[in-house]
């Protein structure tokens, strides 16, 4: 009785023994044809999504322009977010590129170009948004600043014949007369084709993600403003209306006066 135990103990030792060889053999081989630089199979979506800065409770910004602490976190968000777009910083880590054309970075054969180099996108070039010239963003005047960023692909190409894409910011229909003139920096809400392609966190590891801030110049005062912004690219699909983050980002404003 004894005996037929240990055999028994003895069989599902072994077994078990080869399942955990088997499984740590197929891991290595798996693991053998994965590259630390760049996904082995990308399926992605045909827009990549979007997203907005300030990011408050479910896409909605809401302040009092006379009650500062209101806004105050919506300030110290932005001025977070914005300090690796410090100009010291980027001109100690990254290139003043040509703009207009894609900053191409091949690796030779074998022998990988890495770490690969990035781009200057500077904190001055947001102008009235930059945090700079106005340490409150607008925030305490009721012409809030809204920072928008395309979520990173790898290997992305988002424009073609010198033509970078760009953003469009509108309010939904039953909204369109509250929501007033707005302004864009970089001038004509562009993502300069010299920020793409992106290569991924470990190959570009200065990478700085280009901006686009949208200034309410007169919005409406004491009430809900639905708005949409979306990306134009003449080589990206426009979003579906199954993803609502695909190419465009969605969010309610609300500036009150008390």
């Amino acid at each position: 009785m004894h005996r037929g135990t240990g055999l028994i103990l003895l069989f599902y030792l072994v077994f078990y023994l080869f399942l955990a060889g088997m499984f740590a053999l197929t891991m290595y081989i798996m693991l053998l044809t994965l590259d630390d630089y760049k996904p082995t199979w990308q399926d992605r979506l045909a827009t990549p999504g979007m997203m907005i800065r300030p990011k408050g409770d479910q896409l909605e910004i809401t302040f009092s322009v006379s009650d500062t602490e209101s806004w105050d976190g919506l300030v110290h968000n932005l001025n977070s977010f914005l300090s690796p777009y410090n100009d010291s910083y980027q001109v100690q880590t990254n290139d003043n590129c040509p703009p207009d054309q894609y900053f191409i970075q091949e690796d030779s054969g074998e022998v990988r170009n890495n770490p690969k180099r990035s781009c200057q996108f500077n904190r001055t070039m947001l102008e009235d948004c930059s945090g700079m010239s106005d340490r409150f963003y607008g925030y305490n005047r009721g012409q809030p600043c809204i920072l928008i960023k395309l979520n990173r692909v790898i290997g992305m190409l988002p424009g073609k014949d010198g033509q970078s894409p760009y953003v469009t910011c509108g309010a939904k229909r039953e909204d369109s007369d509250k929501i007033g003139p707005l302004a864009y920096y970089p001038p004509n809400g562009t993502f300069n084709l010299m920020y793409y392609p992106y290569y991924g966190k470990k190959a570009q590891v200065n990478y700085t993600q280009p901006l686009v801030a949208v200034k309410f110049l007169n919005a409406s005062m004491n009430t809900d403003i639905n708005i949409e912004c979306k990306v134009t690219s003449n080589t990206l699909a426009d979003g579906s209306e199954r993803d609502k983050f695909a190419g465009r980002v969605s969010f309610k404003l609300r500036i009150n006066d008390k």
